[in-house]
């Protein structure tokens, strides 16, 4: 008798098939779409360390952008910014942007590009140095250099490659020639399949929003976002549930029995466990907020407050830190207290035993 397809088997789907088991760095990216979002607060670590820290074997914070320089990766725009595969990076170029550059602002871009062309690999301060742009009221009502700011326009629109990044600021080379793409709709649906290889299984409503999103990565084919949705439905797997439609990659089976391990995972606000909020109250039936852009009073769970799971359940969150050289965990509960199942204690102090491995610090 055919198993039945219900909340809980997609729960257990959506954990299973993303914590699979721990492989090389490379191949984990590659297991996740080829795409894993990135983001510069450390609290305790950077979002994209929490997120390969469960699926790399023996990976520590600070691995990815250690190795960086010798892997077949780069910074760049997907549907948030983050760090991309050769192939995916190559559906996205030539892209266009929103803003458009007069020709008195390709002119200064251009003198950018031969001076990172002079210098093989260019740090912001030697361009800037070279160039004295000044500086130019950025986005956000700050103050920022105007080479920094076309450096950073040249990388978006693929004339730049990351090299690595000195003290967190990305040092720039000459980026490769792209080539236009024969098929525009084939790059949208193969960008499509990343998005459900990494979020799925996806409710309607957020397959639709991120798709749109891919408007960040190939605005040249926006125009497209509507036709890559329904060819996107037509072509997944999916299935209707207590009302809402559900997608996932063609050949996978939700209700085949997936095995979850009785472990607690503290995960990152980005990992694609609990990326999508929408997804995250239809299987776990409570709302989670990312809180870091929250003034401190009107913070419920904290400043960078990590998902806990518990088997397949999200059951509340946890607030860690290093303090005097030491790892400390703060977690509170949905129902207001941690489960009395003596299992879970021991699954939490054995987590909280590799968080501090990963972080290099004690418990």
């Amino acid at each position: 008798m055919p198993k039945r397809l219900d909340l809980d088997a997609l729960r257990r789907h959506a954990v299973a098939r993303s914590l699979f088991t721990p492989t090389t760095l490379l191949k984990a990216v590659e297991r996740l779409g080829g795409f894993v979002q990135a983001d510069p607060l450390r609290a305790p670590a950077r979002a994209q360390d929490l997120t390969l820290r469960h699926r790399v074997k023996g990976y520590q914070a600070g691995d990815l952008e250690r190795r960086y320089p010798r892997l077949p990766l780069q910074e760049d725009f997907f549907i948030n910014y983050g760090f991309v595969t050769p192939e995916l990076r190559a559906l996205m170029h030539p892209r266009t942007t929103r803003g458009v550059w007069d020709k008195a602002r390709w002119k200064l871009a251009n003198a950018v590009m031969a001076e990172v062309e002079r210098l093989g690999e260019a740090h912001p301060a030697q361009v800037d140095a070279a160039l004295d742009h000044g500086p130019v009221r950025n986005w956000f009502g700050g103050n920022s250099r105007l080479s920094t700011e076309l450096l950073d326009g040249l990388h978006y629109r693929g004339h730049l490659d990351v090299v690595r990044r000195e003290s967190g600021t990305r040092v720039y080379r000459l980026g490769p020639a792209w080539q236009a793409h024969e098929d525009p709709q084939a790059a949208m649906d193969a960008m499509a399949d990343v998005l459900a290889q990494k979020y799925a299984p996806l409710p309607a409503g957020s397959l639709s929003t991120l798709i749109s999103m891919l408007a960040s990565g190939a605005r040249q084919w926006s125009d497209l976002r509507r036709t890559t949705f329904a060819r996107a439905k037509a072509r997944l797997a999916h299935a209707r549930v207590d009302g809402t439609d559900w997608y996932w990659p063609a050949g996978e089976d939700p209700t085949r029995g997936w095995r979850i391990p009785g472990q607690v995972r503290l995960l990152a606000p980005f990992d694609p466990i609990v990326w999508d909020r929408r997804r995250f109250e239809l299987l776990w039936g409570w709302a989670y907020r990312f809180e870091a852009y929250t003034p401190a009073a009107k913070r419920v769970r904290g400043h960078y407050a990590l998902p806990l799971l518990w088997r397949d359940q999200v059951i509340g969150w946890a607030n860690a830190g290093v303090r005097n050289g030491r790892l400390q965990v703060d977690c509170g509960y949905v129902a207001g207290r941690a489960p009395r199942d003596a299992d879970f204690k021991i699954a939490l102090d054995e987590e909280i035993e590799r968080m501090a491995a990963f972080l290099g610090t004690t418990t």
